[in-house]
C-alpha cells in the first residue's frame, strides 16, 4: 500500500516522502539563509546571527474500513485472494488521496467536512490568483507570486477540469497552444514544472468544490511528509469495529481494514493557489 500511495496523491507524485520516526517530528529551520564570505590571507572571519528554529510534523492516522458478507471466506483460496486484492487496491487509492485532502484542504474524505482543529494546511496560503479562462497565464501569475517571495517553484498540481482547459487551448488559427500536454490525467510536466493532475486539488467528489484549480510552489521543501507506520491489513470477524451499532458475527459480516499513519508539515508561504474562490 505504501508503494501505491505515489499513484493516487499529487503530493506523493511531486514531493518525495521522508523516513520519519513515530510521533511528532521536529523539523529544524533557520530564520535566514547563511551567506559565504571570502577571506584573504590573514583576513578576519565574520559570523552571522542566524537562529535555528523548528516546526513540528504531526502524525495523522488514516483508515479505510469496509463491511462485507462473510460468505466469501467459505470460497476457495483463489476467490478469497481476489476479493482481498481488490479491496487492497481500492483502499490504497483512498489512503493515497487522503494525504492530499488532509495536507491541502484539512478535509476528512469520509465526511467531506473540514477538520477545523487542524491549522497547518496548504489552503491557508494568502498567495492567490483568480481562476478564469487563461489557465497558462494564471499558473504563470501564481508562479510569479512564489518567485517574488524568494522561493523557486518546482511543481504544479491541477484539477482535471483545469488541465483540460490547458490541453484544449488553441491559438486563433486553431493550433493547439500546448500540443505536448496530454488529454489524460497522466501529465508529468508543464512549462518546466513537474505536474500532477487529480480531483483531490478541487476536493471533488469527496467534498464540496473548494474552488482550487491549481497549486504552484516548492514541493521539494514546502511539504515535508512521510509514512510513519503502515498497520497490517486486517480481516476483523467479531465486534463492532466501525461503531455502526451492529455486531459483525450477528449479521454474518466481516470488516476489512487498512490503515496508514502519515505525518506532515506544510510551509504555506512557499505555495500559491489558483482558485475560483479567492476567499477560501
Amino acid at each position: 500500500m505504501v508503494e501505491k500511495v505515489k499513484y493516487g496523491s499529487t503530493i506523493a507524485a511531486l514531493s518525495a516522502s521522508e523516513a520519519m520516526r513515530f510521533g511528532n517530528v521536529n523539523i529544524v529551520t533557520f530564520d535566514a539563509d547563511p551567506k559565504a564570505q571570502f577571506v584573504e590571507e590573514r583576513g578576519a572571519k565574520a559570523s552571522q546571527d542566524i537562529k535555528p528554529e523548528f516546526v513540528t510534523a504531526v502524525p495523522h492516522k488514516t483508515q479505510v474500513t469496509y463491511r462485507t458478507s462473510d460468505e466469501f471466506l467459505w470460497a476457495d483460496d483463489d476467490y478469497k485472494i481476489g476479493i482481498l486484492q481488490k479491496f487492497s487496491e481500492k483502499a490504497s487509492r483512498a489512503l493515497a488521496r487522503a494525504l492530499d485532502f488532509g495536507a491541502y484542504h484539512r478535509i476528512n474524505p469520509l465526511s467531506g467536512t473540514a477538520i477545523t482543529a487542524w491549522t497547518n494546511y496548504l489552503g491557508a496560503t494568502t498567495m492567490r490568483v483568480t481562476a478564469g479562462s487563461d489557465p497558462d497565464k494564471e499558473i504563470e501569475a501564481a508562479a510569479g507570486l512564489v518567485i517574488n517571495s524568494d522561493v523557486l517553484p518546482t511543481g504544479v498540481a491541477m484539477d482535471p477540469s483545469y488541465a483540460w482547459q490547458i490541453a484544449t487551448a488553441r491559438y486563433p488559427d486553431d493550433r493547439k497552444k500546448f500540443p505536448d500536454f496530454g488529454l489524460s490525467v497522466d501529465v508529468t510536466q508543464f512549462q518546466g514544472l513537474r505536474a500532477s493532475v487529480s480531483n483531490t486539488v478541487s476536493g471533488k467528489p469527496d467534498s464540496a468544490d473548494t474552488g482550487v484549480r491549481a497549486i504552484v510552489g516548492d514541493f521539494n521543501q514546502g511539504i515535508r511528509w512521510g509514512i510513519q507506520k503502515q498497520i497490517p491489513f486486517t480481516v476483523i470477524p467479531y465486534g463492532d469495529p466501525d461503531n455502526s451499532g451492529q455486531d459483525l458475527k450477528g449479521h454474518n459480516e466481516v470488516a476489512l481494514r487498512a490503515e496508514i499513519l502519515y505525518a506532515w508539515y506544510v510551509f504555506v508561504d512557499r505555495f500559491a493557489i489558483v482558485s475560483s474562490n479567492t476567499g477560501s
